[in-house]
């Protein structure tokens, strides 16, 4: 075993290296922006919303309620009818980011620490730099992808754009093991 406390040095690097990755991905490469489309009649529709107040958080419509609102008539026929609606609300303002790059960055970093967590307990040091990466690469996807899977069964997230996020999570886990394999203790 490997201590948690000799692996800081890639847990951090991994994450800076991830969030470097990641801004290459979505600032210089194409295949993310057909990822939304824009609303028909975009002012329209956000005076209309403006109209409603409505508060930040995560919105559907039409919404049953409860298992026991599904099953009334009203509710059935508003489905068929549709459209179905599934919206996050969030406050208007300046349009920076900084606060989500800030979030991205420290969730980038628990990554990496249970990455580093796993490989610690199963190898020791000085172990092949195979193993680490196959260790720390199969452990970052998982936290980076798999995920992502369940906005496609249960939001109808379009599977194009949730594979495309799939493909960088496994450029986010290969970058992560890649630093801990480069990394890896050789000594107590």
């Amino acid at each position: 075993m490997v201590s948690l406390s000799s692996l800081i040095l890639p847990i951090v690097l991994s994450a800076v290296f991830v969030f470097i990755v990641s801004s290459v991905i979505h600032m210089l490469l194409t295949y993310h922006r057909g990822d939304v489309a824009k609303v028909p009649r975009e002012d329209d529709a956000l005076d209309a919303m403006r109209r409603l107040d409505l508060a930040p958080g995560d919105y559907m419509a039409p919404h049953a309620g409860s298992p026991e609102g599904m099953r009334k008539p009203e509710f059935v026929e508003k489905m068929k009818r549709g459209p179905i609606v599934l919206m996050t609300v969030i406050d208007g303002g300046s349009a920076s980011m900084s606060k989500s790059l800030v979030m991205w960055f420290g969730f980038s970093l628990i990554v990496s620490l249970f990455a580093g967590y796993i490989a610690s307990r199963a190898l020791g040091p000085g172990a092949d730099y195979r193993e680490v990466f196959r260790f720390v690469g199969t452990t970052a996807f998982m936290g980076y992808g798999l995920a992502l899977a369940q906005d496609s069964i249960w939001s109808h997230r379009k599977w194009s754009t949730t594979l495309k996020s799939m493909v960088d999570a496994l450029i986010y886990g290969m970058f992560t093991a890649g630093t801990f394999g480069w990394l890896w203790p050789t000594q107590l």
